[in-house]
Parts: C-alpha cells; structure tokens; sequence
C-alpha cells in the first residue's frame, strides 16, 4: 500500500475544494443561461438597465448566488494549492456543465463542436496526469502581473470587438475567459497578501489590498461578458470557451507570476506541455463554431421587447 503524506493528503483536500467549486460554477452558469432567452444583453446605453433586469431575475440571481458560494471555496482551495493545480480541477464544470446543457436545455453541437469540447476535456484529463504533490510557489511577481494583465486585456479586447467574433458569441466568450482567468491570479495574489501581513488588522488587510479590487472588477466584467455570449451563442460553445480560457490564464500565470514551473519529471512535463496545446486547439475549434439564434429565442427577445415597450 503506497501511504499519503501530510503534504499530499492536505494538496489532495484543498483540490477536492476546488472540484467542488467547480462543479457549483456549473450550477451557476446553468441557471444563468437558461434565462438568456428571455433577458436583455448589456450593450451600449441601456447596459446599465440590462444588468438590473437580470438582476430582477430570480433564476439568474439564483446562479449568481450559487456562483458565489463556488468563488468562496474556490479562494479557500487558493490557500493551501498552487493556483496552476486548482485550475486543472476547476475545468472539471466543462463537462458537467456540457452535459447539462444537453440534458436541460436540449443544446446540440455539430461534429467539429464535438470535437473541440472533447479535446478542451481531454486537455483538462492530461492537466490532472501531470500534476505533481511537489509543485513549488513563490511570492506574487507583481510587475509581471501588471504586464500580463495589460497584454491579455488587449488580446481579450481584440476579439471582443471584431465583427465574426461579436455575431457568434466567441468574442464575448473569449473576453469573459481571459478576465475570469486574470481575476484568478488576483485572487491568488490577494490570498498571498492577507497571509503575508499577518501582523496587520484583518479590515486593514482586506482595504488596503490592491487584488481585492482587481478581483471584484474582474469578475463583474467576466460575468456580464459572459452573460453577453450566452445571449448569442449555445452554453455548448460559450462555456467550454470561457471557462478553458479561465483556467490556462492562471496556469500559464502561475509560472510568470508564482514561478510555478512545468514538473521536474521530464514525462509529466511534456504532457503538461501537450495538454496546454490541446486547451488552445479546442479553444480555438470552439471559437469558430457558427451560430444560428433558435425561432423560439428571437421570438422570445421580440416579446420581451413589446412588454417593455
């Protein structure tokens, strides 16, 4: 019988959190796209007006709410794991969020959408192989993270602006992953700090914390994002997209920012190395996908639209 550790059984623990955050993401998600339909998307002037619709919503508060409470496990599992670890559980709501969607809100996928959730999974699965109960961490590099910050925000903002990309719900997709990602390294940058200035007043700690505002803001922005993609594109296309890009954010931010280095074993890097490209190929397979608005979704939004008016 090969005995456990200390160290790895309390690593295996704070991963088992995170798993559960996941799957609580899913939840949450569900619920918010299934009110897509039915509510307004946040664009231009009427932004403001759109978010207190959903707001209004009991259902997609629900899933807010449920979200929540996944973020708060998913800071807890923050504590003790490196972040690069943490993501690779967190991808495990892809699947059962996919699985939902079949299930719940009767979504399907073509051959090559297909295609791009099970190499996005199979990138999650190569992910958990690699990982290693000796990962090392170091303190937040934070000129690193305002530079990785600024360029990803570019890149995010790039693909959120052109034209396919807005029609299909990609952009909003990929920009809601990339901000969601970038709030996960702020947040494990805040958990980093609080611990650190323990001789400090815990409301001191909080209030004087930069990440705390980047992670608020974050995650405002990554949900309205995200929100907007559901309103264009299937949860089989705008989930999967965000939420790989949300994970491989903070993985390859881990290494910049953390110096969470690719595993000492030549084998498990390669594979690390292997599930990061597979990530990016079915990222970018779901970004390609081709959406077509249901007759009962535009006829939905069209009687919304005359109750307002």
């Amino acid at each position: 019988m090969i005995s456990t550790g200390p160290k790895e059984a309390s690593l295996a623990l704070y991963l088992l959190i995170g798993l559960v955050a996941s799957v609580l993401f899913a939840f949450g998600l569900l619920m918010m796209k299934s009110r897509s339909h039915v509510l307004p998307t946040a664009q231009g002037p009427r932004s403001f007006w759109a978010i207190i619709d959903w707001l209004r919503d009991p259902i997609w508060i629900g899933g807010l709410l449920v979200q929540t409470l996944g973020y708060a496990l998913f800071i807890l599992s923050l504590a003790e794991a490196p972040i690069s670890l943490v993501s690779v559980v967190m991808q495990g709501g892809i699947a059962l969020f996919v699985l939902f969607a079949v299930i719940f809100l009767d979504e399907r996928a073509r051959p090559g959408e297909w295609a791009g959730i099970a190499i996005t999974i199979l990138g999650m699965l190569l992910l958990a192989v690699s990982l290693s109960s000796t990962e090392a961490q170091a303190p937040t590099d934070n000129r690193s993270m305002v530079t990785m910050s600024a360029i990803l925000l570019i890149v995010g903002y790039w693909f959120l602006r052109v034209d396919r990309f807005q029609e299909n719900g990609a952009g909003a997709a990929i920009f809601s992953g990339i901000v969601f990602g970038l709030a996960s390294l702020y947040t494990k940058g805040m958990t980093d700090d609080y611990v650190a200035r323990e001789t400090v007043a815990p409301l001191l700690r909080i209030v004087t914390n930069p990440y705390v505002y980047g992670v608020i803001v974050g995650n405002i922005i990554g949900i309205v994002a995200l929100q907007n993609s559901f309103a264009a594109a299937r949860g089989l296309i705008a989930m999967p997209l965000s939420s790989a890009l949300s994970n491989i954010v903070p993985i390859v931010g881990g290494v910049i920012v953390f110096g969470e280095h690719l595993p000492a074993d030549a084998a498990k890097a390669k594979i690390r190395l292997a599930a990061f490209a597979l990530t990016v190929l079915g990222s970018a397979l779901l970004a390609n996908a081709q959406e077509e608005v249901t007759v009962h979704v535009m006829d939905a939004r069209i009687a919304t639209e005359e109750v307002k008016h």
